[in-house]
């Protein structure tokens, strides 16, 4: 069985994990966001890449969701006390060692795809781990501050402001220009459905899908979605800053509805949101409720179990 995934950070990483378990046999690929990624200290972040690679790779903190276990954080006070910025986004030790080797195979020209494969060499995850592009992709939100109007990266605004500033705008410059990575398109045209698990619709999924030929790619295939939301609240994140950027409502069956049946085929919701399964703006796409909540891996490969078993059901 072949599996393709798009895949944002924490919540992706741990389906990603029980979907491992659910079919431990089955060939998976994921195609990460690198619309987060960004360059503090002149160091290449990608934050959607690592959270899947370590989490699989058994690295992950999983107080955290994200970031190493283990972590010490000498090397951030040291640029503290030099004055060096962004003091608002943190870097541990260990993680700090990922991001040096990145900038090196970088700047001896290797591509993101390239770089990536050599990074999960170490961490195993089990995984076909692709980023949606070697060509750099950059989500940018518009605020309205007391200097006024101003465009910020994602991470100051998800980060640094806690998406706490309403956005006006979320775009993902250089989309538009950028291509595929190599593998993306062939894994999606030879996967035997598509998953979304549970990422952002905006700023995660939806940035994959800006790339020129990805969403034509996926629209082809049997495509079904976990609910990102649950109860009409994010299950983890600020999901809901992002929806409202957007115009869409926070719950489970607007997200389905805001993909579309062109895209989704399936869409599990929360218990808490079976009213979805008979929602009038879902016609063409197969709602089914179950619980959502991953506690444990356990739960979580319910969930994932859940997912393929519906996308066998509706395959094409």
């Amino acid at each position: 069985m072949r599996i393709t995934v798009l895949a944002g950070g924490v919540g992706a990483a741990r389906f990603l994990r029980g979907l491992r378990a659910a079919v431990p046999d089955a060939d998976v690929t994921v195609i990460g966001n690198t619309g987060d990624d960004f360059t503090p200290f002149g160091l290449p972040v990608c934050p959607d890449l690592d959270t899947v690679m370590y989490t699989l790779g058994g690295g992950i903190s999983e107080e955290q969701g994200w970031g190493r276990a283990g972590e010490s954080h000498a090397v951030l006070g040291e640029l503290a006390a030099y004055g060096a910025g962004p003091a608002w986004f943190g870097l541990g030790d260990l993680d700090i060692a990922t991001h040096i080797l990145r900038a090196r195979l970088l700047a001896e020209g290797l591509p993101l795809s390239a770089v990536t494969k050599r990074l999960c060499e170490r961490w195993q995850p089990g995984v076909t781990l692709l980023p949606m592009s070697d060509d750099p992709v950059r989500t940018h939100v518009t605020v309205q501050l007391d200097t006024g109007e101003q465009e910020l990266h994602f991470q100051e605004w998800w980060v640094r402001l806690h998406a706490a500033v309403p956005a006006r705008k979320i775009e993902a410059v250089g989309a538009a220009q950028a291509r595929p990575a190599p593998g993306v398109l062939e894994a999606l045209a030879d996967a035997d459905f598509v998953l979304f698990p549970p990422s952002n619709p905006v700023v995660s999924i939806g940035v994959i899908l800006a790339v020129p030929g990805i969403a034509k790619a996926v629209a082809a295939q049997t495509v079904v979605g976990v609910s990102p939301i649950i109860g009409g609240a994010p299950v983890r994140g600020m999901a809901d800053a992002c929806l409202a950027a957007i115009g869409v409502q926070t719950s489970a069956a607007a997200v389905a509805a805001h993909y579309g049946p062109g895209l989704l085929d399936g869409w599990l919701v929360d218990e808490q949101d079976k009213e979805a399964v008979d929602a009038p703006e879902l016609a063409g796409i197969e709602v089914r409720s179950r619980p959502l909540y991953m506690t444990d891996v356990a739960a979580s490969a319910e969930i994932a179990s859940a997912a393929v078993d519906l996308a066998l059901e509706l395959r094409r």
